[in-house]
């Protein structure tokens, strides 16, 4: 095992191999905020990529319903298990250690709990390279089960778990939300490291991770590794398939693209405008490189409103989320991590600048390399939170790889009324 740093964790941890990092590194940003679960995404994919025989249960996108749903059924819940009870047997309490709020190699804190990787090595004898567990066939039936199903904020009767009274004015009980999954593309992947055919890679070029199908023998250990379950098996094949990121797409080989990286082809077709991808370039250390004007940088590491999810399993995953507003702090804090409620507090309230970039999402269906903001008229304040807070009607304006103008989007969206000889009609 080799000592790598993990910005996410705010420390270095074991990992299978010494660090290797591309010249660029594949991210997005998910605002689950706006999510409506209409699954175009999941669609999108499955049209896409697959639609062929053996890959019926395949679903490399997938928008799930927490607290219940998930695909695989309970995934996150088993890998959770699996890390207490490793963190149990090594006499580890799992915890955030607070830091400084400007150190940038820590900026959820220090966390002091194990890793996937780590728990592994302190098995005794160590014989796998990450903590996981093989989904039963079942597991994989049903990619949107207890969908809309909400927890009701203590047991209910039913079979669903539904709240039988329904939610009451001046409180809601019951709560859930959509969470929109697919491959991370972590930094230091887990089924990579766990694949004893070394068929598994992360491109220099974008950090893209692959699976060389020539070198995969089936042996499913990649499926097992993985904590996000985002590789799966296919049994016609008998080799593992995952998420390719539209690499064509992101390559510029789409004949829509001008020959500019394209977003792929879940964050180009959501209709909630939920989505942004972006490439993010790296310093020589991996560390990600201090370009404010990059909206994924900016959001990530700057304003801080999206967070990984899942940062203690160690896979240092290259997806972020703004997460839900009307979910309890707790269960959000197990899922992305202590950065939730500065997160939530600049969502609300959001920066001039923040609220800006925020109208890029799913603006243009080419990569923003860079923007930049044309300053507007103040539109509207009020209070949040007591604070006084003002909304400008700015322009936001992405530029693509060669820095040319690929969209440009008011903070205020326009109003189009039809004239009175065409009215809105059916």
């Amino acid at each position: 095992m080799a000592d790598v740093r993990n910005w996410q964790l705010g420390r270095t941890m074991s990992y299978p191999y010494p660090e290797s990092h591309p010249d660029r590194q594949f991210a997005f940003v998910f605002n689950i905020n706006r999510c409506i679960a209409c699954q175009t995404c999941s669609m999108a994919c499955k049209s896409t990529w697959t639609f062929s025989k053996g890959q019926e249960l395949m679903w490399w996108n997938n928008v799930e319903t927490k607290p219940y749903g998930g695909y695989p059924r309970h995934w996150d819940v088993k890998v959770l298990e699996l890390l207490d009870e490793a963190n149990s047997t090594a006499g580890v309490e799992p915890s955030w250690q607070p830091t400084t709020a400007a150190d940038r190699e820590a900026p959820y804190g220090s966390y002091d709990g194990m890793t996937i990787f780590e728990a592994a090595a302190a098995e005794t004898p160590p014989v796998r390279q990450a903590v996981g567990y093989q989904p039963a066939p079942d597991e994989w039936s049903a990619p949107n089960i207890f969908e809309d199903v909400p927890h009701p904020g203590r047991p209910a009767p039913g079979s669903l778990g539904l709240e039988q009274d329904g939610a009451q004015l001046p409180e809601h009980v019951a709560w859930f939300f959509y969470l929109q999954r697919l491959c991370n593309h972590c930094t230091y992947p887990a089924c990579l490291a766990a694949c004893p055919r070394k068929a598994i890679y992360k491109r220099p070029e974008d950090g893209i991770v692959l699976i060389d199908q020539a070198r995969c023998r089936g042996y499913r250990k990649c499926v097992e590794a993985c904590p996000y379950k985002k590789s799966m098996y296919r049994p016609t094949t008998r080799v593992s398939e995952k998420c390719v990121a539209c690499y064509p797409r992101i390559e510029g080989r789409d004949p829509l693209s001008d020959g500019m990286p394209m977003e792929t082809r879940c964050m180009s077709a959501c209709p909630g405008k939920i989505r942004l991808q972006g490439l993010v370039a790296l310093d020589a250390d991996g560390s990600w490189a201090d370009d404010p004007q990059n909206p994924i940088v900016f959001m990530v590491r700057h304003e801080k409103v999206a967070l990984p999810l899942y940062p203690q399993f160690g896979t240092e995953p290259n997806g972020f989320y703004i997460p839900p507003r009307w979910a309890p702090r707790d269960y959000l804090v197990q899922m992305f991590g202590p950065g939730v409620d500065e997160a939530l507090a600049r969502y609300r309230a959001p920066s001039r600048e923040l609220l800006a970039v925020l109208q890029l999402f799913r603006a243009t269906q080419k990569i923003i390399f860079r923007f930049e903001i044309e300053e507007g008229p103040k539109v509207f304040e009020t209070e949040i939170d007591g604070k006084p807070w003002s909304m400008y009607d700015d322009t936001v304006i992405g530029f693509d790889q060669q820095g040319r103008e690929a969209v440009r989007v008011r903070v205020e969206e326009p109003i189009y009324q039809r004239p009175a000889p065409r009215v809105n009609s059916i």
